[in-house]
């Protein structure tokens, strides 16, 4: 009798053992997958391919803007995100020197994203419209909002489809959290050595100054006009109506075309039509430029493979996973034209 108790406690013990065993071994792995997408996302700069193709005769470009509208070109994981911000910038402009080109369409999917990168896009928009003479044509799909709008005000033409939502015009700097509160319940204290009053402003572990809260509200103030000027010369809405329907509300189609914020409620066919017949383009072929990673690193980054790996990692705690939120928790745009309640 006794050795059968014995028995059983040791088959428990090995069985615990067994489980602790498994757990480290899951971590171990979630650490070399972990390592392998650092070095993948490395070595992928250096064999990225990119599949462009356009052809010898007369075309209009349409180009998608979709997913925010940021300077990062992966994810976490090192997968390619549906937005690349520098390609963008890259194609328009092998548009401008492109004779063959004869038209840009932009199809916008966005619910907006940093103030400098939608800037960018948006100069980039009228380096094209001012160089080259040629019409440009924004498309919007599900939501062309705050920075999704922002960009395509310059176009000639704004064609939203009927279940668009846009508009969200204005400027936010994201939730800034303050725990001190909770860390004094908990007995716990911090100090954060800095050279300046407003060195550590925003810290979520002190209470925030009231010089520090119109420091913040000066930055997204002076983004905010900025955003208000180009809507009411792009659109030619007065700049005080412009302020009035600029209050971050996001729109419908048939509401934005009510205050001129579009031109037209339609589709990407209708668009093409539109195009060909105002400006004499019936000869041309529309032409879908679209970015390919077509490197061995970014198939093996981009398959379904690569995610059954990602969520082996996730097993025994979400160790990764873990890890990973957190990462992204952090990589927010400090001031930015986001629709937060369109952001995915």
């Amino acid at each position: 009798m006794n050795l059968d108790n014995d028995t059983q406690f040791e088959t428990r013990e090995v069985e615990v053992k067994g489980k602790k065993g498994h757990k480290k071994g899951m971590i171990i792995f979630a650490i070399i997958i972990i390592a392998l997408i650092i070095l993948g996302v490395g070595l992928k700069t250096l064999f990225k391919a990119d599949k462009d193709v356009t052809p010898a005769g007369p075309y209009i470009g349409t180009i998608y803007v979709e997913g925010t509208i940021s300077s990062a070109e992966t994810d976490t994981f090192g997968q390619i995100l549906s937005y690349q911000h520098r390609w963008t910038l890259d194609k328009i402009d092998n548009l401008i020197h492109d004779s063959n080109n004869k038209g840009l369409i932009i199809f916008v999917n966005s619910p907006g994203g940093g103030v400098y990168e939608s800037d960018e896009l948006y100069f980039k928009i009228k380096e094209y419209q001012e160089k080259t003479k040629r019409p440009v044509y924004s498309v919007m799909g599900s939501m062309a909002a705050s920075g999704g709008y922002y960009i395509s005000a310059p176009a000639d033409k704004i064609i939203a489809n009927r279940n668009t939502w846009t508009g969200s015009i204005g400027v936010t700097i994201g939730t800034l959290f303050d725990f001190s509160q909770l860390l004094e319940r908990y007995g716990v204290k911090t100090k954060t050595i800095t050279s300046g009053a407003n060195k550590a402003m925003g810290s979520s572990v002190t209470p925030m100054t009231a010089e520090q809260e119109s420091i913040f509200q000066s930055l997204v103030d002076e983004s905010y006009e900025q955003f208000v000027g180009i809507v009411s010369e792009e659109r030619g809405i007065d700049i005080e109506k412009t302020k009035k329907l600029a209050d971050g509300r996001i729109y419908t189609a048939r509401q934005a075309l009510e205050l001129n914020l579009i031109d037209e409620i339609g589709t990407m066919d209708d668009a093409v039509k539109s195009m060909k017949k105002d400006y004499k383009l019936d000869n041309c072929q529309v032409v879908d430029l679209l970015y390919e990673d077509t490197s061995f690193l970014g198939m093996l980054l981009n398959s379904k493979a690569f995610d059954g790996l990602i969520s082996l990692g996730n097993i025994g705690g979400g160790d990764v996973s873990a890890i990973m939120n957190i990462v992204n928790n952090e990589n927010e745009f400090p001031v930015s034209y986001m629709c937060e309640a369109l952001k995915k």
